[in-house]
């Protein structure tokens, strides 16, 4: 079974193809109604008037990346679901940004994050902040491309860099000519697409098992436990770490990431920003438990048979594991895995055109904008240069 993979049926990458063209689709729309991104106001906020809904889609799509879809079961199967248990804190910590720093950035009628920074601590400082942030962006954008095109094309005959080059492309596209409104709204459809792949997975799952045999086995394994009391900085999962972790992770990503609070200042005001942000709060946290459920099946449906176990193991690596059970098990049904496929790759679009969103901000806003002004360029103009950004 070592290097065993499996065909994708037309059907799959008919999906995967329609999942693109609607996405390419979306940007479209946007590029020729409204005001047609004639203001870098209206190109990178949306011209501040976006309805709650689509924001609270778009900010749980763009804090669940690919990463955390293909790398969450897998932590669930071998660790267990105290991971689960983070969500408590996310809501603690997105209440304390609401409340505590995204008040400010609505007060300045910032664009950027980092007009607070240029306030507070100088010009230099901002740009040394916004220059970091554009390479973290970078890497990071690498990565969530990487991860699941590399995850996927160990189990299925998917090219690896045909499936990098054709997300990246779409999401330039639909980036470029439709600006932050293209970003939501596909964000929205891309969103459905991953709750569908992850319950597609959990109904199976459980079919194969049973419902009542999944937590039973779970529970016999030790995957079920809660979290530990004990102050000890060397155990993996603690009520403490979990808290730290979750409190820290939900403050920095919408307090201090341009990413989140960008489209949390699409809103016409701080209200309407906090109710996109409270309304996100039982859109992602479902979604992240079904994620850790995820965990739990995939760990009883391969009880008696680990694939990651040698010597005849097929798939050597945990990020794995997710791909591997929805070829196996989905595959005999046309095109199911390639919707699944498509909630992997939705997270890795909705993460990467947000992150090309942002940074086209900051590179715009922090860096570019000061010398283009003193430059006498028109409104317009600063247009064309953001757009030209976001392409390149």
């Amino acid at each position: 079974m070592d290097g065993e993979k499996v065909g994708l049926g037309i059907w799959d990458y008919v999906m995967f193809s329609l999942m693109l063209i609607i996405s390419a689709a979306i940007g479209v729309y946007f590029r020729f109604s409204g005001s047609k991104q004639k203001t870098t106001d209206e190109y990178l906020l949306a011209g501040k008037d976006m309805s709650i809904l689509p924001v609270s889609f778009s900010l749980m799509a763009s804090f669940m990346s690919a990463t955390t879809i293909i790398g969450t079961p897998m932590e669930i199967y071998y660790f267990g679901a105290q991971l689960a248990y983070v969500n408590v804190s996310y809501i603690t910590g997105m209440t304390i940004s609401a409340f505590v720093t995204l008040p400010v950035y609505f007060e300045m009628k910032a664009s950027t994050i980092y007009e607070y920074v240029d306030r507070r601590f100088g010009k230099h400082t901002r740009i040394l902040t916004s220059v970091t942030f554009v390479i973290q962006m970078i890497l990071y954008m690498s990565i969530v491309l990487y991860a699941p095109a590399l995850a996927l094309s160990a189990v299925t005959d998917m090219s690896m860099w045909i499936s990098i080059v054709a997300v990246g492309i779409v999401c330039t596209f639909y980036c470029t000519i439709g600006g932050m409104k293209a970003v939501l709204w596909t964000d929205v459809f891309q969103s459905f697409l991953m709750f569908f792949g992850v319950i597609a997975v959990l109904i199976k799952g459980f079919y194969d098992v049973g419902f009542e045999d999944v937590f039973k086995i779970a529970r016999d394994g030790g995957r079920l436990g809660a979290p530990s009391l004990d102050p000890s900085f060397y155990k993996r999962y603690t009520l403490w770490n979990i808290i730290a972790q979750g409190i820290i992770l939900s403050m920095g990503s919408f307090s201090a990431n341009q990413v989140q609070v960008q489209r949390l200042l699409t809103l016409k005001n701080i209200n309407r920003s906090r109710r996109a942000l409270f309304v996100s709060m039982p859109i992602g946290v479902p979604l992240h438990l079904l994620i850790c459920l995820t965990g739990i099946v995939l760990y009883a449906y391969f009880e008696k048979c680990d694939p990651l176990s040698p010597p005849n193991n097929p798939i050597h690596h945990g990020d794995q594991l997710l791909p591997y059970f929805m070829m196996k098990s989905l595959s005999d049904y046309s095109g199911l895995a390639g919707i699944c496929i498509c909630g992997i790759f939705s997270a890795c679009l909705s993460t990467v055109s947000s992150c090309v969103n942002s940074l086209t901000a900051v590179t715009m806003q922090d860096l570019i904008r000061p010398f283009l002004l003193a430059k006498g360029l028109s409104e317009g103009k600063l247009t064309v240069a953001a757009q030209l950004i976001s392409e390149y």
